[in-house]
């Protein structure tokens, strides 16, 4: 498990350097005109990677394996206790989603500049996006072994996280992106 939690807080370290703030709000803001996603894809898609194996969803559902006659530590538990468990698998899968949204999906902004809805159904619109990636990728992937996760997290993952980090860092201390205040973006 702390293999893709050092991926995905590596994952946010550029955001944080790109928008010079923690205050997710404040990243939100910068995101107007361009989302983040597409100067640091990489670094999304690791994070979209690293999000669901925290989430447990396939091809990284290693608790439960659904292949097998039972599902997994799930055959322990009925009615009510199950429902939690799957309650609390999905409210993590849209946090995670909204995290998605929020770091690197420009927030509540619209897409294209379109400002017929408000700026609650965009970001609701592009948390269901990312929910129905979760959906997808579960369809067309394989399930992963422990050994091939942990090798991906530990060889590629994080030695990638690593160098992206110091070259988006060296990029915004040439251009002199670090030292800009948040209120001269925002005003």
């Amino acid at each position: 498990m702390i293999s893709y939690e050092i991926s995905i807080s590596l994952c946010v370290l550029p955001v944080v350097l790109c928008s010079n703030s923690l205050n997710l709000t404040d990243i939100v803001y910068l995101q107007k005109n361009t989302w983040y996603v597409f100067p640091l894809l990489p670094i999304a898609i690791i994070f979209f990677i690293s999000m669901l194996a925290e989430t447990n969803r396939a091809p990284f559902d290693l608790p439960e394996a659904e292949a097998e006659l039972v599902a997994g530590f799930f055959v322990e538990y009925s009615a009510i206790t199950f429902a939690m468990f799957f309650l609390g698998e999905y409210s993590n899968m849209l946090l995670m989603s909204s995290l998605m949204v929020i770091l690197f999906c420009g927030g509540w902004w619209p897409i294209f500049g379109l400002n017929f809805f408000p700026y609650e159904f965009w970001f609701c619109f592009k948390v269901c996006i990312v929910a129905f990636l979760y959906i997808v990728v579960r369809g067309a992937f394989p399930r992963f072994r422990y050994d091939q996760l942990m090798a991906m997290c530990w060889k590629v993952f994080l030695p990638f996280n690593f160098c992206y980090l110091l070259f988006v860092a060296s990029v915004l201390l040439a251009t002199g992106g670090l030292i800009t205040p948040i209120y001269a973006y925002i005003n």
